[in-house]
């Protein structure tokens, strides 16, 4: 079985790096994957979103028509790829910045008060891990274990071991307010 996310949101809010640690945690759960990322022209405050394709045997093509979910940070990126989610999948909303309805009866969605989230957490910079402990809930693509080692692996190899805490705390955050309507 195939899984693919777009993560999508405004440059600065960590939808490359909440990208990275998903193909890493897959890749540590043994499933073949791809990663694509894409910018806008700036860095922060311009669009930036990722692809990550996680599956059995190997996957054919890092691009990605219909994915299978959408964790939308922003409301471009849900005006975006609201539309391309496939059938039966699921969409995480950061309901703190889109206050729009999802269009669509076919997907299910949670919707995450992510920036409220970040201030609980103590750090609105950790909405990207609270936003990946979501869509882990809704779709057990892997577990909230292996995303946490993942997550620490890569956070201490790039010499940032003092934000591990946080972003456990984030993930777990994002995880337990996850409640979805099918």
């Amino acid at each position: 079985m195939e899984r693919s996310v777009v993560i999508a949101g405004f440059g600065g809010q960590g939808v490359i790096l909440a990208g990275k640690i998903l193909a890493q945690a897959a890749m540590d759960s043994g499933l073949a994957v791809t990663w694509l990322p894409s910018y806008g022209p700036e860095m922060r405050g311009g669009t930036a979103n990722c692809t990550v394709v996680m599956a059995q045997e190997s996957v054919g093509s890092p691009i990605v028509d219909e994915p299978t979910a959408l964790i939308a940070m922003n409301l471009p990126s849900l005006d975006k790829f609201e539309r391309t989610v496939a059938s039966g999948g699921a969409i995480i909303v950061n309901s703190s910045l889109i206050d729009r309805d999802i269009e669509r009866e076919d997907l299910a969605v949670t919707k995450l008060p992510l920036n409220d989230l970040g201030a609980s957490v103590g750090n609105m910079r950790a909405i990207n891990m609270i936003a990946l402990g979501g869509y882990l809930k809704a779709t057990g693509a892997v577990t909230l274990e292996v995303v946490k080692d993942a997550m620490a692996h890569m956070l201490e190899k790039g010499g940032k071991s003092k934000f591990i805490q946080l972003n456990v705390k984030a993930l777990d955050a994002g995880y337990n307010a996850a409640q979805f309507r099918p």
